[in-house]
């Protein structure tokens, strides 16, 4: 099992001073090594057909409409399913979560992987590498410390982890897009809110509303 993360919005509480109003964490996950090499294929060719060079990012909130659909639509009928978790900051409440920004991203991200509904284990997990040495370590830890509790394999949610270079892995991009998809949805603003999470909405197996009823 192969997991790719990444999320969309930021983890700062200001919201009255520009912060988004949610944040966003996507896991992108594949059951078959085979299907994420044949998904990544895809996503290679469609760069290449839009005449992007090999070292081009796809990045939804740096790209137009039209590559947003069509990256989405190239991707739509690949064998991935989607676990996203959506933090409504006005509903967040505790002093250390809304403090540290570290925090905040740790525990969001512990969360969508821990409520996974039974669907991950023994997973190979992928994050985007950005962010400093003591940042990864700490988030790292912390997560094999709250995430593999026990020693046996089967008790284990993730078995690897591994910061990797979002320019160079077309599958951190393709959670980038799937994360900026699900975070539009919620900017009731924008006139294209409904339009990219409809085109994967099949890939999509849980989006947890965090602190909703």
């Amino acid at each position: 099992m192969l997991i790719f993360l990444d999320d969309s919005g930021d983890t700062g509480f200001k919201i009255a001073k520009g912060s988004s109003q949610v944040f966003v964490i996507v896991l992108v996950i594949f059951d078959d090594t085979i299907e994420a090499e044949e998904t990544a294929l895809k996503i290679k060719k469609l760069r290449r057909e839009l005449g992007y060079s090999e070292d081009f990012e796809f990045k939804f909130n740096k790209c137009s409409k039209e590559v947003r659909c069509k990256f989405l639509n190239t991707v739509a009928n690949s064998k991935f399913h989607v676990r996203a978790i959506v933090m409504d900051k006005s509903k967040i409440y505790g002093e250390e979560l809304r403090r540290s920004k570290k925090s905040f991203y740790n525990y969001t991200v512990k969360m969508v992987l821990q409520h996974h509904g039974g669907t991950i284990a023994d997973a190979k997990l992928h994050l985007d590498g950005r962010g400093d040495r003591e940042f990864k370590n700490s988030l790292s830890t912390y997560l094999r410390r709250e995430l593999n509790p026990g020693i046996r394999k089967e008790n284990k949610i993730i078995d690897d982890l591994k910061f990797v270079d979002s320019k160079k892995n077309v599958l951190i991009q393709l959670a980038d897009m799937v994360a900026g998809a699900i975070h539009r949805s919620y900017n009731h603003g924008k006139e294209d809110r409904t339009l990219y999470k409809g085109i994967i909405q099949k890939r999509i197996e849980d989006v947890w509303n965090f602190g909703r009823r």
